[in-house]
């Protein structure tokens, strides 16, 4: 099988040839300290794991009077062109301090400005002040934010040029600057988490209101993805796992806003992954009757996280792929490449059953041993069926 086939085949349902292995995705920081700069289809050559890439194109939606937003710099980390009007325009500020870099972003609209802060350490990215101060900033959101829509042509033309490499991949639309593919994740970005939780309780009406606003924004991206060659798009994001929420939060506050995202994901014509960064057992038969096509990342115990993969697989087994489930923390680095082939075997004979299984580490990685990541592309190819 090409690695494509083997990915599709976990997805769908279908046995593999042998254990499918990738990454989730491949981190700028990590290329460029450990690898000289190697490029990411380079990586996948080098090391034998089944190849992905990622594309996230957007366009205006055709008809409206939305463009591409011309004052956007040079695209960051799987960020999108966003898609501007007159009535809703982005400027940044370069606020750096003298170790520490700092980006304003300043959303200019006909009913006033809103601003967010981004701080970047090289690493990653993550918001240092969120967009929504005041309660009535949303107002200003539902009224002004734009909605984009997927470029298909492009998404086509990256499809046709991977080929049988492997996986296409992309997310549902994140709100503009930093965001996630989930109601409530993106939510949790443009609010604060803590203040989420709290307003959860505390004014649960405002919560509905500005859920229900990016919910209707994803779903207008959504519609627009009938004909794009994805193999899978991403939903969800950390902050509706049982490390962040009860199960009680998720019934009410995700659950009834992404599963409609999922099920208009299909009938466009696309396969979804739900993305729970962090404690994951409580929430996993809620995101299979969710209908999600496959679920990730199946955070191990030795993260900080609670998955088992032998309970995960009894509990979940033929009802949806698994993705992840490796600890890149502890077998990626200050180990042998026996001790990573080990657990490369146990996670195999824990999840691989029934073929709906993709080993993947769980998340991002920014550290990682060569010799490691051979052994563990290369113990995954012995995992035959």
């Amino acid at each position: 099988m090409t690695s494509k086939q083997r990915m599709l085949a976990a997805l769908n349902g279908t046995m593999p040839d042998r254990l499918p292995v990738t990454t989730h995705h491949l981190m700028p920081y990590f290329l460029e300290k450990t690898l000289d700069g190697m490029s990411e289809q380079a990586f996948f050559d080098e090391f034998g794991i089944d190849a992905i890439t990622w594309t996230v194109p957007h366009k205006p939606k055709p008809g409206s009077s939305d463009y591409p937003d011309p004052l956007q710099g040079k695209l960051g980390f799987l960020e999108s062109h966003r898609v501007a009007n007159d009535s809703w325009r982005i400027f940044e500020k370069d606020e750096t301090t003298s170790d520490r870099k700092f980006t304003r972003f300043r959303f200019v609209t006909p009913g006033g400005d809103l601003t967010m802060v981004l701080e970047d350490r090289g690493y990653t990215a993550w918001v240092a002040e969120p967009v929504i101060k005041n309660k009535r900033d949303i107002d200003l959101i539902g009224a002004y934010a734009t909605t984009p829509n997927c470029n298909v042509d492009e998404v086509n033309r990256i499809a046709a040029e991977f080929g049988e490499r492997g996986l296409v991949r992309g997310h549902i639309c994140c709100s503009d600057i930093y965001g996630q593919p989930g109601c409530w994740q993106d939510a949790c970005c443009m609010v604060g988490t803590e203040r989420m939780i709290m307003e959860a309780n505390d004014d649960p009406v405002w919560v509905h209101e500005l859920l229900q606003m990016l919910q209707r924004r994803k779903l207008g991206f959504i519609q627009s993805l009938a004909g794009a060659h994805y193999d899978i798009l991403e939903l969800g994001g950390g902050d509706a796992s049982a490390s962040v929420i009860s199960p009680r939060m998720f019934d009410r506050f995700v659950a009834p806003y992404d599963k409609p995202l999922i099920d208009a994901a299909h009938a466009a014509g696309q396969r979804i992954v739900y993305h729970l960064c962090g404690k994951i057992m409580p929430m996993l038969e809620r995101v299979v009757e969710m209908g999600a096509d496959a679920v990730e990342t199946l955070t191990p115990v030795g993260m900080g996280a609670d998955c088992n993969l032998a309970s995960a697989h009894a509990r979940i087994a033929g009802r949806a792929c698994m993705i992840g489930g490796f600890d890149q923390l502890h077998f990626f680095t200050g180990c042998d490449e026996q001790t990573t082939r080990a657990e490369v075997r146990r996670c195999f004979e824990e999840a691989g059953g029934g073929g709906r299984f993709i080993l993947c580490p769980s998340d991002h990685f920014f550290e990682a041993e060569p010799k490691l990541l051979r052994a563990f592309a290369d113990e995954a190819a012995k995992c035959t069926y």
